[in-house]
């Protein structure tokens, strides 16, 4: 269970910076402590999302992975080290976020999301951050959160690119229409073989590290409830021509 005790003398040392943000306040920090994400993958994009999440005061962290640490992961999964290989990613990840902030909890779920788990796991948060890296799993996420009345967001990456959404398709926007689903921004996913994974095409690995920190900026807001998140609208990142570009979608049907 995340604490709901008040903050002690070192969390309001720890967390100062946030505190004095008139928008987040003492207040806002209790809703940090008291929240509980889920981050489903522990590589290029959970690495930045849980590192700053954890740093920011989240009380209970979920991380979902089933692969071990290798070689080729550090070029841009931060979270793990040289001496991490061979080592399961969630508990690797959870060695250094405990490192980081000893003051939160950090739950393994060292197996792949499916449809016999998704429900069972996602259950237990209130918030889903999306770092994986197949289609596949990104509907069953998407599904399951919307399901469950659960905030989700979503990320993904491309060679030297990125995107980012925030997806409540349970509620609705100020004018009363449904807020989108991730199917109204892609319907269906495209045929297997098309799109080509990390290992095949590459990817400069810092694009990861905008895209994974902007999603814990989003996480951020919505447990706070400052800001406008991105809810209706996709964030684009181009890093070849330094840009970034916001456009709208809306629910289909």
């Amino acid at each position: 269970m995340s604490d709901h005790t008040p903050l002690n003398m070192d969390e309001i040392e720890r967390y100062a910076r946030h505190i004095i943000l008139s928008e987040i306040g003492g207040a806002g920090q209790q809703k940090l402590k008291n929240a509980r994400v889920l981050v489903i993958g522990a590589g290029g994009l959970g690495s930045p999302a849980l590192l700053y999440l954890a740093a920011a005061g989240v009380g209970t962290l979920g991380v979902v992975d089933d692969d071990d640490v290798s070689l080729s992961n550090l070029q841009r999964q931060i979270l793990h080290a040289t001496g991490d290989i061979g080592r399961p990613k969630t508990q690797s990840a959870a060695h250094t976020l405990h490192g980081m902030n000893p003051m939160i909890d950090i739950i393994e779920h060292r197996e792949r999301l499916s449809e016999d788990n998704a429900k069972t796991i996602l259950s237990d948060y209130d918030l889903v951050v999306d770092g994986s890296d197949n289609f596949a799993t990104r509907y069953l996420v998407a599904d399951t959160a919307e399901e469950a009345g659960m905030p989700l967001v979503a990320g993904a990456l491309g060679r030297f690119d990125g995107s980012l959404t925030v997806l409540t398709p349970y509620g609705a926007d100020t004018d009363g229409n449904p807020c989108p689903r991730y199917r109204d921004l892609f319907p269906e996913a495209p045929p297997e073989g098309t799109v080509p994974t990390c290992a095949e095409a590459g990817i400069l690995g810092a694009v990861a590290g905008v895209i994974g920190t902007l999603q814990a900026v989003e996480a951020l807001k919505l447990i706070t409830g400052v800001g406008e998140p991105l809810i209706g609208r996709i964030l684009l990142y181009d890093a070849l021509s330094v840009r970034f570009q916001t456009m709208r979608y809306k629910r289909r049907s």
